[in-house]
C-alpha cells in the first residue's frame, strides 16, 4: 500500500513485497547498495574514495586524479570522492573499485610497532 503511494512502479512493488514476506527488509539499504554497483560496472563507471591526512590542495588533487586514472579501463569514467582523517598522521588510503591500498603513516607506524614487539 506505501509503495503504492509512492508512485512506484509494479516490479518495485512486487519486489519490495517479497523483501517483506521474506523478513528481509532490513537488508533493503545492502540490496540496493549491491544494485547500484552492479549499474554503475555495467555504465563503466569506477569508483574511487581517498582518505588524507590533511585536504589535498589543487595541484595535488589534479596529480591523485591523474594518477587514479591509470586504474580505469579505456572508456570507463573515474568517480572520486576524497576526505580529510587527522588520524592517518599522513599519507593516503586509496579504495579504487575492489582494490584498497593503505599508505598511511599511522598503518607503517601500527606495522613496525607489531614487528619490534614481536622481536623483543
Amino acid at each position: 500500500a506505501i509503495s503504492k503511494k509512492l508512485g512506484l512502479s509494479e516490479t518495485s512493488q512486487n519486489f519490495l513485497t517479497v523483501v517483506a514476506e521474506n523478513g528481509k527488509l532490513k537488508k533493503l539499504q545492502a540490496m540496493i547498495r549491491s544494485y547500484e554497483g552492479i549499474m554503475s560496472a555495467h555504465r563503466g563507471e569506477l569508483f574511487c574514495s581517498v582518505i588524507t591526512a590533511k585536504p589535498l590542495d589543487a595541484n595535488m588533487t589534479k596529480e591523485l586524479n591523474e594518477a587514479l586514472q591509470s586504474f580505469a579501463k579505456a572508456g570507463q569514467k573515474l568517480h572520486v570522492t576524497t576526505s580529510v582523517d587527522p588520524a592517518l598522521l599522513g599519507g593516503m588510503i586509496v579504495n579504487v573499485g575492489d582494490k584498497y591500498v593503505d599508505m598511511s603513516l599511522a598503518s607503517k607506524i601500527k606495522k613496525y610497532t607489531s614487528v619490534l614487539k614481536s622481536s623483543i
